[in-house]
């Protein structure tokens, strides 16, 4: 009987041996370092690194843009700073924004944005507790965001811009409206509106004081400028009669362990101080008649001679 020759499929089956099972990698080893590569640098076949988005790489130049604006004037940093510290080309700068300005407030807006919202606060508890909340989550974007803290400031000084300019004062707008919104004043009268415009000036500058001494611990300061708006919102009230009627209540919901319980049991220790009370209470009761002239701005009449 002839024997079966074997069909050459047959043959090339019997002689290629079963492939092996590759060993898996482990979970901690680098493809590229494992295989002797520069990392980052993708061979034949293997899948590249994922490109950042549209909307990602726009954020990305606005977070660059605002740390470089933020340590030097913006006149010094240029679109190839920018693009450098970005990893990006000069064109791919443009293709995003059409120039350093549109860029610069485009950051800027990022910030204010921020810290806008930094003002909203419930309008449950004390007053003061409430704006004390408020000016740690101020003082907090003023700690971690300091570079982008002072390039918006600054914007509203150094960059002669429309555009940089209302990003300053729609901030300052935001804080100005959720302060009296906590006040709850139906017809704020100009004198508070006045006086709530400079307790936010004189946060603003207190802030960027501290971002380059921090010579106070940031508890201290924020302590600090609550006490303060108590302070000239008292005197305001003392002003205005209609105001200190709101400020009987307002006075009846603190407590003896918020900002102003300690500002009141302050106040009344220096009063303690020998003399002091005696001295204010002097003040307090002279007759108007015994005003200097000089206190009145009015100047003697000149002999006649």
């Amino acid at each position: 009987m002839a024997s079966r020759t074997p069909s050459p499929t047959a043959a090339r089956a019997a002689r290629t041996p079963a492939p092996e099972q590759a060993p898996e990698q482990a979970p901690e080893q680098a493809p590229d370092r494992a295989a002797g590569r520069t990392p980052g640098r993708a061979a034949a076949g293997e899948r590249p690194r994922r490109r950042l988005s549209v909307d990602e790489r726009r954020e990305q130049l606005i977070a660059v843009a605002l740390e470089l604006f933020s340590r030097r004037p913006p006149e010094e940093v240029s679109i190839d700073d920018i693009a450098a510290a970005a990893g990006a080309s000069r064109p791919l700068v443009y293709h995003y924004f059409p120039g350093k300005q549109a860029l610069y407030e485009e950051s800027l807006r990022r910030a204010g944005r921020e810290l806008s919202a930094r003002f909203e606060e419930p309008a449950d508890g004390p007053l003061s507790e409430r704006l004390y909340r408020v000016m740690g989550r101020y003082l907090d974007f003023v700690q971690s965001h300091g570079p982008g803290f002072a390039a918006l400031l600054r914007g509203g000084s150094v960059a002669a811009s429309a555009g940089t300019s209302a990003v300053i004062d729609e901030v300052r707008r935001a804080a100005h409206d959720q302060i009296l919104s906590h006040l709850a004043i139906p017809a704020p009268s100009p004198g508070l509106r006045l006086t709530v415009r400079a307790w936010i000036a004189n946060a603003e500058i207190t802030s960027l004081e501290w971002l380059a001494e921090r010579s106070v611990p940031l508890e201290d300061l924020q302590l600090h400028l609550v006490q303060e708006f108590v302070a000239t919102l008292t005197l305001t009230a003392a002003r205005e009669p209609a105001l200190a009627a709101e400020l009987a209540s307002f006075f009846a919901d603190e407590r003896p362990d918020g900002p102003t319980g300690r500002l009141v049991r302050e106040l009344a220790g220096l009063f303690a101080v020998p003399g002091i009370a005696e001295a204010v209470t002097a003040l307090a009761t002279a007759p108007s008649g015994e005003t200097s002239p000089q206190a009145t701005g009015e100047t003697a009449a000149a002999p006649i001679g």
